[in-house]
């Protein structure tokens, strides 16, 4: 599919940047959505994650799941208004919850993080064996989007041929340059607000397996490469931080993947640098539709005069006909 430089959306006119468009809907936006319940998922090596579920129509047999960014959960804006979207459209929708973010502390030392799929593959075996979905759809933001797009890049003859299309918001598909474009000055508010909330998980890891985690001087770290040299990497089985990124960045898996994405950026998102867009693999793969915005910012991606926004109706059109 060919790269699509989009002109039709524009921000609101007083979200004047990408800043605004990012931070604006974060802090404020409210989506009128309810899950129908709740349910807990146990995973092979002993940890969990929750589903929050909204099944509306079973005998339809599809299924939106929806995965939130780092330090996310199943109640962020950007997922609530995807589901209701969906929902609108006749599918069910289930916004799932990675290790540690649905409320409660997951078990096991370990975290999530860009480069491990293997829990939304067990989600996602878990709506076909359970519910016996047929026709799903994965949108993933930000490093939700990595995830997913993981899952369909990563181990492509293996995908299930339920699942039948991805879309991606705002995802960081080169880590490391992401990283770099997160240091900027302007942008550390981002990097403080991530490690205020990863710090709080640490510090409650460092009590229960205090011989394998220390709290002792985080409020040291001021990075995510200082963060990700602590702990990401070793907790994750990386030898320092740039391999993580090297190996956890969903870049070099695009080319694989054999099923319909749609992959959505914005030009001034402040997550994203130009190594971090796909355009490589949107010329290579014909698979790959990558449409960026001038406007949008991260995530953001709000309409004047509507409480969707432009990733939710771009989503859903690009589904329609399954």
């Amino acid at each position: 599919m060919p790269h699509v430089s989009d002109t039709s959306y524009h921000a609101p006119f007083w979200q004047w940047n990408g800043h605004v468009q990012s931070i604006y809907p974060s802090m404020f936006r409210k989506v009128d959505f309810q899950y129908d319940h709740r349910e807990r998922l146990e995973l092979a090596d002993g940890d969990f994650v929750d589903l929050d579920w909204h099944q509306q129509n079973r005998d339809q047999k599809k299924l939106v799941i929806i995965t939130h960014g780092l330090e996310g959960d199943s109640g962020r804006h950007y997922v609530t208004g995807m589901a209701k979207i969906f929902v609108a459209q006749g599918w069910d929708a289930l916004g799932w919850n990675c290790r540690s973010c649905s409320g409660e502390p997951n078990r096991l030392l370990r975290f999530y993080h860009h480069g491990d799929a293997n829990d939304l593959r067990a989600v996602i075996q878990h709506a076909i064996d359970t519910y016996g979905y047929e026709n799903i759809v994965l949108v993933g933001f930000s490093m939700g989007g990595s995830l997913s797009l993981r899952l369909v890049g990563e181990f492509p003859d293996q995908v299930s041929a339920a699942v039948k299309k991805v879309i991606g918001v705002s995802v960081p598909c080169d880590l490391y340059a992401s990283v770099q474009a997160l240091s900027q000055p302007g942008n550390s508010v981002y990097v403080k607000r991530f490690l205020k909330k990863l710090g709080k998980k640490i510090q409650e890891k460092s009590i229960r397996y205090a011989d394998q985690i220390s709290y002792d001087g985080y409020q040291q770290i001021k990075n995510f490469i200082e963060f990700d040299n602590r702990y990401t990497a070793p907790l994750h089985g990386y030898t320092d931080a740039l391999d993580f990124y090297v190996r956890a960045s969903v870049k070099p898996l695009l080319p694989k993947i054999q099923i319909p994405v749609l992959l959505i950026q914005a030009l001034n998102d402040p997550f994203l640098s130009e190594a971090c867009i796909g355009y490589e693999a949107a010329a290579i793969n014909p698979n790959i539709l990558l449409e960026t915005t001038a406007a949008g910012g991260h995530c953001g991606f709000m309409l004047a005069g509507t409480h969707e926004t432009y990733a939710e109706r771009r989503a859903v059109s690009f589904v329609k006909e399954l």
